[in-house]
């Protein structure tokens, strides 16, 4: 049995997960959980100070000291050099310019650290303990705020050579669109919840301008109130436009997919977050495009699922940083 830590960094929460793993079944249980937000405006300082207490609190909890702990797991969004242990100025994360992570909490805990960026730490988890288990070509799309990729490449996480390997939200798929990864027309840009978000605004804007009924947002002045949850949900019961909207979505998946499906041959793509949740609205569109697309050769040989790890996967994601050899 080892005991883990793992730290997960994001721009508005982090969270502190105690786990324990069992090797010789090799599982892993969630042994204890806290969270607390992030706060980046206060300073590097205060946050590494509420990461530290973290770790303290959840290791007293719980009666276990240091020296109970094997590793600590840090997960975190890019860009940051995972070999070094260094978070490099993340655009959600404030004031963290150049944190030697690692090396900051090994010096506090006396405790082997190891630093993944967000994607790959999620990647890792599916592999290790989700819907990727048993596999050795797998890729991991995040789906969510944005859309990022973890590369299980021949048995082993591929980051690249500067850790950047997986920025497949900046691969423009078409001229015009919504803005993602700071470009119009990416698949961040038509595959994430900031997209969804764009394309039905557009979409509302255009039907309430010619007089006609929208049945999730009733006048123009709720149009900043339409998120992708609210599109989903308004599908889901049956709106012809929300399903359109998903449509064009599922569509430009596919398009994305099939490029992957290409260019890395994988055997498995797992999907997270959005498409977990509405896998149905997006997955015949897309599928539809990656038979038409890709190579059936590729095509055959790969299988595309929703996460295993589902609504836990933050959860088990910087643990299986720390688990990772």
């Amino acid at each position: 049995m080892r005991k883990l830590i793992g730290v997960d960094i994001g721009g508005t929460k982090c969270a502190i997960t105690l786990g324990n793993l069992n090797s010789e079944a090799y599982s892993l249980t969630i042994m204890d959980k806290m969270s607390f937000p992030t706060m980046s405006e206060m300073g590097l300082d205060y946050t590494l100070g509420k990461i530290y207490e973290g770790i303290e609190g959840i290791l007293k909890i719980n009666n276990y000291s240091k020296k109970d702990i094997h590793t600590i797991g840090v997960s975190c969004g890019g860009p940051l050099n995972s070999r070094e242990g260094i978070i490099m100025s993340p655009p959600n994360l404030i004031g963290w310019d150049d944190v030697h992570i690692v090396e900051l909490l090994e010096s506090r805990f006396g405790i082997k650290t190891k630093l993944q960026n967000d994607a790959n730490a999620c990647a890792l988890a599916e592999w290790k303990f989700g819907a990727g288990m048993g596999f050795k070509n797998v890729i991991f799309l995040t789906f969510g705020t944005g859309l990022g990729a973890g590369l299980i490449l021949n048995g082993k996480i591929y980051n690249g050579t500067n850790d950047m390997a997986g920025e497949v939200g900046h691969i423009r798929l078409a001229d015009n669109g919504p803005v993602g990864f700071g470009k119009a027309g990416s698949f961040e840009g038509f595959c994430s919840g900031g997209g969804i978000t764009q394309l039905a605004k557009t979409k509302v804007l255009e039907k309430l301008q010619m007089g006609k009924k929208v049945s999730f947002c009733k006048s123009l002045n709720d149009i900043e109130l339409i998120t992708a949850k609210l599109v989903s949900d308004a599908a889901k019961d049956g709106d012809e436009l929300a399903i359109d909207i998903y449509k064009q979505c599922g569509r430009y998946l596919g398009k994305g997919l099939s490029i992957l499906i290409d260019i890395l041959n994988p055997e498995l793509i797992i999907i997270g977050s959005i498409f977990t949740r509405s896998a149905e609205l997006l997955w015949p569109e897309a599928k539809k495009v990656i038979t038409k697309e890709s190579l059936s050769y590729s095509q055959r040989v790969c299988k595309v699922v929703s996460s295993g790890l589902k609504e836990k996967i933050g959860d088990y994601a910087a643990l299986a940083v720390a688990v990772d050899e």
